[in-house]
């Protein structure tokens, strides 16, 4: 029997991820998120005029919850934060090829274009936001912390795409070394504070 229609976005959101999970990509429908989620395909419409809308919102709830939870950390928050990507980073990474096929559908679609635009436009604040809680100040002159967060983020995006694509990516090592990387930045940092 179908819940009456008293179910909210965030719901709808979290039984569509499970549909994800379940199906994939490819057969996902907003069909089988009603059927998940007990209640008419009418009232998934309501919220949700098309797949691709479900599908962005997705993006965005899960890009919010990871942020949410890193912003929470109040020491090791970069490594907090690799681990957070790294754990996104694998071969079949459901939210990056989520991500990846949306962007595609986006340069046909100014409507999903703008909305991821929106999601990395806050993806690359809450970046450069923790590193401003790390470094007092750029750790190299001529580059802000807002562009350290824009780099870092297209090195965390460029590394996904590379581990989607390549057989036997050594996410672990290319992780280890970011993570010396940003260390060692840090460092550089505060010497100079020094």
């Amino acid at each position: 029997m179908a819940k009456p229609n008293v179910i909210n976005k965030r719901e709808l959101i979290h039984y569509a991820k499970q549909c994800l999970v379940e199906s994939g990509i490819e057969k996902f429908t907003l069909k089988a998120v009603a059927e998940k989620a007990g209640v008419t395909q009418g009232t998934v419409y309501y919220h949700f005029r098309t797949k691709e809308q479900i599908l962005v919102d997705i993006v965005q709830d899960i890009c919010e919850s990871s942020w949410e939870e890193i912003s929470q950390v109040n020491e090791g928050i970069i490594k907090q934060s690799l681990q957070s990507a790294k754990s996104r980073c694998k071969e079949d990474s459901f939210f990056h090829k989520l991500f990846f096929t949306l962007m595609i559908a986006g340069f046909n679609n100014p409507k999903i274009k703008d909305h991821l635009g929106g999601i990395l436009v806050n993806e690359n604040r809450a970046l450069s936001e923790n590193l401003k809680k790390v470094w007092s100040k750029s750790p190299v002159d001529g580059v802000s912390i807002d562009t350290w967060g824009i780099l870092f983020n297209a090195i965390i995006d460029g590394l996904a795409i590379q581990a989607l694509l390549t057989r036997n990516f050594s996410v672990d090592n290319v992780y280890k070394e970011l993570e010396h990387l940003f260390e060692r930045l840090s460092s550089t940092q505060a010497e100079e504070d020094i």
